[in-house]
This record gives structure tokens, C-alpha cells and sequence, in this order.
């Protein structure tokens, strides 16, 4: 183990000596919780993404943030400041349209208004045969929720598609409860295993890595230790865990994180200082 000062703090690292010679060439961003919280971004983290622009460092941003489409997402983030393209956003939604298309289903969404524009139309001529789940509030309410259930159970073929599973997520008044209670309850009472589409599913992190770079080359930047930091590093990246959003000092993972910083801006304070090693 060795350390480094960073902006005044010194940060223990868990490397082997040719890991601490690697240079990061890519960096996988967390959105909600991590650049921002609602319409506010987190401490410096605008100034802090121009920084990381101006290295080397591919920057792609991965989010399993559900109750917006990506470009209701991409707008919020740009009038609050922040300097990204809409193509740079890649999210478990966008991810769980393209599974819908691919896998050619007609589900029963539990979904945002909003976050249903990333969807294509319902096919009218073909009954139901999935439920795909994401984060929304509005729609989980007992009718609705036993409409899935009983979906699922008229055919033991029909899919429980889960956008992502958060426990919960970060709001202006405090943590918030997520989609993962209301997909274990329906995989609880229907004896299913949904397919789980966002973070921390390895095929959403291989396909967010840009392509040539290898994932140990690769740093994943986030506030949630399950979803982003222990699914990336089970994958071989770096996971630096940062302060902001859903973070909780008790709530310890195994490997720990690479790094702990305060917030997003000391997250890039330390992948530059890394860099110039």
C-alpha cells in the first residue's frame, strides 16, 4: 500500500506496483448523487469536468438514473452548467430499450412518463409478456403493482426486467427509496428472477468502456459503493467512491475502493495527480 497527496489530503491506495504505473486513460462518471443532486451539481464539479476535458482521460457518463429520458437527462445537466453531449450519456434506460427491441417484447412499463420516451410504441396486436421496472414513484401504487404481479403470473415465460435495482437515491430532503424494494417484492411473490439491465451488471460496464481501452484501464467514478464501485471493480476497474449523494461512512464493501475522496472535484484532482506519476 502507498499514499498521495491530493488538494491537501493524503489517500491510501490499493494497487499492485504495475498497477501504480498504469496510466488511467478512461474515466466512467456516476450522473445523480455524484456530478449532481437534483437541479444543484455537487461541490467544484463543474469546474472539476473541465479539468478532466483537458487530459487525456476518455470521459463516458454511466447512470442508472430511470425517471428521465436521456435528453430531458442531458438538458437538466447542461443548464445547470455542465459541458457534455447527449451521445456521451450512456444509461441503463437506454440500455433497457435496446434489450426491449432486441429481445422484441411488448411489456408493461413501470416507468416515468418522461423515461417512456426512450421506449418504443406498444405493439396493440400482441398481449403483454414483461414488466420492465424503473424508478417511478408515480406508478408504484398497489393497483399497478398487482397488475404486474398478475402478468407474471399468467405465464412463467413472461420477463421481470429491472432497469436497476438502487436501494435508494438521493433527493434535496434526504435519501429516498428506490425500485430495487418493488422488484424484490415482485420476484418475491412470483417466484421470478428478473433481468437486471443497469449498474452493476457487468455487460452495462463492458459496453460503457470505450472501445481499445481494457477496463484496467479504466476508473469508475460514484456514490453508490454497490452499483458503482463494487460492480466496476469486479470487473477489473478502479473505483474511486466518492462523499456526496447516497454515500454512507457505515456502509463498507469488500475490496474497498481504490480511493475515498470528498467529492467529485477531488476525484479528479487525484486522477491527474495519478496521471503525471
Amino acid at each position: 500500500m502507498c499514499a498521495v497527496t491530493v488538494s491537501g489530503g493524503i489517500y491510501k491506495r490499493l494497487f499492485t506496483q504495475n498497477n501504480l504505473r498504469m496510466s488511467i486513460k478512461a474515466a466512467l462518471i456516476d450522473l445523480s448523487g455524484t456530478l449532481h443532486i437534483e437541479d444543484e451539481p455537487t461541490p467544484s464539479a463543474v469546474e472539476a469536468l473541465k479539468r478532466l476535458r483537458d487530459t487525456n482521460i476518455h470521459i463516458k457518463f454511466v447512470t442508472n438514473t430511470t425517471k428521465e429520458s436521456r435528453k430531458t437527462l442531458h438538458n437538466r445537466l447542461t443548464k445547470i452548467g455542465f459541458e457534455l453531449q447527449a451521445d456521451e450519456i450512456y444509461s441503463s434506460l437506454s440500455a433497457a430499450a435496446k434489450y426491449v427491441e432486441k429481445e422484441k417484447l411488448n411489456p408493461l412499463y413501470l416507468v416515468s412518463e418522461d423515461a417512456r420516451k426512450d421506449f418504443s410504441a406498444p405493439i396493440d396486436d400482441r398481449p403483454l409478456d414483461s414488466v420492465v421496472v424503473g424508478l417511478a414513484p408515480s406508478e408504484f401504487y398497489y393497483e399497478n403493482l398487482n397488475k404486474a404481479f398478475k402478468l407474471l403470473m399468467s405465464n412463467k415465460n413472461n420477463r421481470l426486467v429491472a432497469i436497476h435495482q438502487g436501494k435508494y437515491y438521493k433527493r434535496n430532503d434526504g435519501l429516498a427509496l428506490g425500485p430495487g424494494a418493488f422488484i424484490k417484492g415482485l420476484e418475491y411473490a412470483t417466484s421470478t428472477n428478473s433481468v437486471l439491465i443497469g449498474k452493476p451488471n457487468e455487460y452495462f460496464f463492458r459496453n460503457a468502456i470505450p472501445e481499445g481501452i481494457c477496463s484496467e484501464e479504466c476508473v469508475m467514478i460514484g456514490d453508490d459503493p454497490y452499483d458503482d464501485i463494487a460492480g466496476a471493480m469486479k470487473l477489473g476497474l478502479k473505483g474511486i467512491q466518492v462523499k456526496t449523494g447516497k454515500y454512507l461512512a457505515d456502509v463498507m464493501i469488500t475490496p474497498p475502493p481504490t480511493v475515498v475522496v470528498e467529492n467529485f472535484s477531488e476525484a479528479v484532482d487525484w486522477l491527474i495527480a495519478k496521471n503525471l506519476e
